[in-house]
């Protein structure tokens, strides 16, 4: 399938820049098509008419939406890895996936970084006279944007919380708090998107609340994580992009949780230097295409890398 049929098909959004050059030889030779790249993986086409597309995830790392010069040897392995145990984790309790069980010849050097992907459309609705898509978040912990949001007498998803909270209160039931998905994520009203699929919501909080307990009995704390929907062909719902992985949720080995030490084992060890070192700042004078020039001590990269090794170690199983 080439990328003007999935353009054909609705499943590709023109406005999104694909690619011309040529992708790994391996993969060309055996009739996949480099056609767009990202911060973090590769998409290519793949041979025959089936609507769906090859994710090759690599090294490069990016934060704040900043691309960066920077790779980090191992991490799309480790990434992969964690990305198809998320998927079988929700497989297994009845939640389709876009991730294909098809796999690649796995004598290909590059097998651990792949994955066989459906294709399909974001979910969209209409929430308050506009169509948007969405990005479902779930929360154990009051922490972060939220919490700032509670401390400044905000309540960007209406949920009513109690201005006395403290920062990491635990909620009995996993808050549910959507946003719209785009350049700028922008709160949601939970109720209202929950009366919009309520099927849905409530499929993706019990999933959410079995990934939770599975991950505290094996040593982590899942402080929160976000989940995207898509729609099939036949209009059928099913998860996709990152699922149950530390791109996106926060994950806290239990030892340092119980201690108070609230470092999330995934790219927040690289926003702390980021933030530290002024990318944010650096980064308004890059042009379009270009990456940020940095400079990551190997001990930072060591530590990234033994977040996501400890979390394929402990939720793999």
């Amino acid at each position: 399938m080439k990328i003007s049929d999935i353009v054909a098909l609705g499943l590709w959004p023109e406005s999104k820049k694909t690619t011309t050059k040529k992708g790994i030889a391996q993969l060309e030779d055996l009739g996949y098509n480099l056609f767009y790249i990202g911060k973090n993986a590769d998409l290519y086409t793949c041979p025959g008419d089936e609507p769906k597309v090859l994710l090759v995830r690599s090294d490069r790392c990016s934060v704040f939406d900043i691309p960066l010069n920077l790779e980090i040897n191992g991490k799309g392995i480790y990434q992969t890895a964690i990305s198809n145990n998320g998927a079988k984790f929700a497989k297994d309790r009845g939640i389709r996936t876009a991730i294909l069980s098809e796999t690649v010849d796995q004598s290909l050097d590059i097998a651990p970084r792949c994955q066989l992907m459906e294709l399909c459309k974001p979910l969209e609705a209409n929430i308050d006279g506009e169509v948007v898509q969405f990005e479902f978040i779930f929360r154990n912990y009051l922490t972060g944007s939220l919490y700032e949001a509670t401390q400044n007498g905000k309540d960007p998803y209406g949920l009513n919380l109690p201005s006395d909270l403290k920062e990491w209160h635990k909620f009995e039931t996993p808050l549910f708090t959507p946003t719209t998905k785009g350049v700028k994520d922008i709160p949601l009203n939970s109720n209202k998107v929950r009366e919009v699929f309520p099927e849905i919501i409530s499929s993706l909080e019990n999933l959410f609340k079995e990934f939770t307990k599975f991950a505290l009995e094996n040593g982590i704390v899942v402080v929160d994580t976000k989940l995207e929907v898509f729609v099939d062909a036949n209009g059928d719902w099913l998860l996709g992009d990152e699922i149950l992985t530390p791109e996106s949720s926060r994950f806290i080995a239990r030892e340092n949780f119980d201690t108070q030490n609230y470092i999330s084992m995934d790219k927040q060890i690289l926003r702390n230097f980021a933030k530290k070192d002024n990318w944010k700042e650096k980064a308004k004078g890059l042009k379009a295409g270009e990456k940020l020039d940095v400079v990551v001590p190997d001990s930072i990269k060591n530590e990234i890398l033994k977040g996501y090794s400890t979390i394929q170690d402990s939720l793999i199983k």
